[in-house]
């Protein structure tokens, strides 16, 4: 099981679109969830774009405030998550995001109490993937990525994208201290091939995900599926991905040592 952490740049790189992608493209075996959690300081992207407002603003981190103070996040997080399944599995979920950013003042207490969640959440068979945006992978909510397994920084691959990545990148290598492995997505839009940004930067480009805007506002817009939609080449791009970022989680917990499953702040996980 696995945590994965994505954060971003300047400008709109497409964070949220990558994670929802791997949101729906996790391979999972028998019994196994994931959880997408938008965890961006700056308010989420996925409740008045891929659930189309469906869900009003009942549903989200913000609701784990309260809780959070009063010792309960580990019951609350579950009545929050959002079913993304068409049939209703509810092995593929949300965590909705925040939909005004000044309630991120209220979550101080609340990014410790989920990175503690997410570290145990493994005992019951789930993976989650940590939508941090732009900001997301420094401040207080830091502590996410401190505990992921891999941090993707998710990055276009022209000029204006990879100054910013670089800048980030070296922030986070000073952060996290070898505590995750670091990796780019790319999405194309730029002249700059994988090799060379590879060597430039000093990351493993672990997915290279094509400029397909019809594909992509399906992840972030809710835009109607256009035929063919899960065999195109996006999703087909971030599918491909799922297998290098989970050689990677094995490869690092094989280094370090499994972790210990468990902790006091996923009870009342189901």
């Amino acid at each position: 099981m696995a945590v994965v952490a994505l954060a971003g740049g300047l400008g709109a790189p497409g964070v949220t679109t990558t994670a929802m992608a791997l949101l729906l493209t996790w391979p999972l075996e028998a019994g196994h969830k994931i959880v997408l959690a938008e965890c961006d300081p700056d308010g989420g992207a996925i409740l008045p774009g891929a659930l189309q407002g469906t869900m009003a603003n009942s549903h989200g981190l913000r609701n784990l405030a309260l809780a959070g103070r009063q010792g309960q996040l580990g019951e609350a997080f579950w009545r929050q998550l959002v079913d993304v399944t068409d049939a209703g599995s509810r092995d593929r979920l949300v965590l909705p995001g925040l939909y005004d950013p000044a309630h991120a003042s209220s979550l101080g207490p609340v990014w410790e109490q989920l990175a503690n969640l997410f570290t145990g959440i493994e005992q019951y068979q789930h993976d989650v993937i940590v939508d941090l945006g732009r900001r997301g992978a420094v401040g207080p909510s830091s502590v996410l990525a401190q505990r992921a397994d891999v941090v993707l920084m998710v990055t276009r691959n022209s000029l204006r994208g990879l100054q910013s990545a670089q800048v980030r990148l070296a922030a986070l290598r000073d952060q996290l201290g070898g505590a995750a492995q670091i990796g780019l997505v790319l999405v194309e839009g730029g002249p700059f091939g994988r090799d060379e940004i590879q060597r430039t930067l000093q990351a493993e480009v672990v997915a290279v995900l094509p400029w397909q805007p019809e594909q992509a506002a399906v992840l972030s817009d809710g835009a109607e599926q256009p035929r063919r939609f899960e065999q195109g080449e996006l999703m087909r791009a971030a599918r491909t991905s799922t297998t290098r970022l989970r050689q990677m989680i094995a490869t690092r917990r094989s280094r370090l040592g499994q972790p210990a499953a468990g902790g006091r702040e996923a009870s009342g996980a189901r």
